[in-house]
């Protein structure tokens, strides 16, 4: 069984994620670390979930019985966690987190001692230690080398302290009145000091976390209330977060929701404006629009595509010497700050943005009009090979021939193909979806 995704261990806590797995991806990860250990110190972090505590102790567990010393910090956004890491001097960092999943899953997320997400080679390394039963049976150590573990609560200050350090110092939010939606997730008590310590009159929506409310109905997958909020207190933006606060969403003044790809080419635009982004453009994935790269061209700027995964975009932007990136579906990196997806920081950026341009959100962050696109997503029980699938490859030459952007993959978290078609023709770009759904629906339940 494979356990690492596109983004680390994820899958239903207690089921596929148990204790005992995630005792022994800790102690695998202790193994591989040891040797080249440096401090002896692991962070270790987690989201809101009930099953967080079942899956921390275990953790702790994990990397104690191999020597290793661990710092628990409790609930702490991801890009948190990558942050303190660093600045704590610690080996490495582990997130407890499913991110935007529903409280039922949740997950394993590895950073090296500089904040960054291990790359595939080493979760592959990682991997293979795990299923090696001797291996990990003669790293158990016993008396005095048994590790140690200790719980702080007050390293929120130093990440406020990051947050606060991404926004112009010349600039406050004095007067401006915004929306928050913390998901009842990891960034509900950092979310909204950080916008109050700034100057803005907040108003925040579930940042009760029970332990099974994450994400539930809320957040930035669950926009609705958020927009009839922003309209309703007539504030001038609206932020949603995801349940670990590595993605954010956009509300305009309207209520209406920012699309993905705007937000980048915007951000992109300005950050080129300020004389502040490095290298020839910006990296989004193969899922962004075609209509952001044809924008950044107008500005001189260049689209690089990756894979999926802020992971692969943070790969493809450190290739081509780049301090900004991102999804369309809200992770954004600017690297000057953060060294993974940061929603609160790319949430300030955006809202100097609005104060630099002296115009409302509306205005500055639609500066292109996006091409027709649809995106579904076909529930499977196997991931058959595509390459397997007889008349695929004819089906997919037929969509070429109109002109049409396609783009099918599975899922790296959850059991689902994600079929993506973008066309000028919106006419066109519906007949060729259902008949690309309808394709698949009975190739993989044959």
């Amino acid at each position: 069984m494979k356990l690492f995704g596109t983004d680390g261990v994820r899958g239903k806590a207690g089921k596929f994620l148990t204790a005992e797995m995630a005792m022994k991806v800790a102690m695998a990860a202790g193994v591989y670390l040891k040797s080249q250990a440096v401090t002896n110190k692991i962070l270790v972090g987690k989201d809101t979930r009930r099953s967080g505590y079942m899956i921390e102790n275990a953790i702790v567990s994990g990397l104690t019985a191999v020597g290793y010393d661990v710092v628990q910090v409790g609930p702490m956004p991801t890009p948190a966690i990558a942050f303190i890491t660093e600045n704590m001097r610690c080996d490495a960092g582990i997130m407890i987190s499913a991110s935007h999943n529903s409280f039922e899953d949740n997950g394993i997320k590895l950073f090296d001692g500089h904040g960054n997400k291990f790359p595939a080679d080493v979760e592959a390394e990682i991997e293979s230690i795990y299923y090696d039963e001797e291996r990990l049976l003669d790293a158990q150590l016993t008396g005095r080398k048994i590790g140690k573990a200790k719980r702080i609560d007050d390293v929120i200050g130093r990440y406020i302290i990051q947050l606060k350090n991404s926004f112009p110092v010349e600039m406050t939010l004095q007067g401006m009145r915004i929306v928050l939606d913390t998901a009842n997730g990891a960034a509900y008590k950092v979310g909204p000091t950080v916008l109050e310590e700034l100057g803005a009159e907040v108003i925040v929506l579930h940042n009760k976390p029970d332990g099974f409310n994450i994400n539930e109905q809320c957040g930035a997958l669950h926009t609705k209330e958020l927009c009839e909020n922003v309209v309703k207190y007539r504030a001038d933006l609206g932020i949603a977060l995801d349940g670990d606060a590595d993605r954010v969403v956009i509300v305009d003044e309207n209520g209406e929701v920012v699309d993905g790809d705007q937000l980048l080419g915007s951000l992109g635009a300005y950050l080129h404006e300020q004389s502040l982004l490095k290298g020839d453009g910006i990296v989004a994935t193969v899922m962004s629009n075609a209509a952001l790269e044809d924008y950044l061209q107008t500005k001189g700027l260049q689209l690089y595509r990756s894979d999926v995964g802020d992971k692969n975009v943070l790969e493809l932007m450190k290739e081509k010497g780049i301090n900004f990136g991102g999804e369309q579906s809200g992770h954004i990196i600017m690297h000057d700050f953060a060294k993974t997806g940061d929603g609160l920081v790319a949430a300030l950026q955006v809202l100097s943005l609005i104060i630099m341009k002296k115009k409302k959100a509306s205005e500055v962050l639609r500066a292109f009009e996006l091409y027709p696109q649809m995106l579904v997503n076909v529930n499977v029980s196997t991931k058959k090979p595509l390459q397997d699938i007889a008349g695929l490859e004819e089906l997919l030459a037929s969509i070429e021939t109109c002109d049409m952007r396609h783009l099918i993959r599975y899922s790296g978290t959850e059991n689902k193909l994600r079929l993506l078609l973008e066309c000028r023709d919106a006419k066109m770009m519906r007949i060729k979806m259902d008949e690309l759904v309808g394709f698949f629906k009975k190739a993989l339940n044959e």
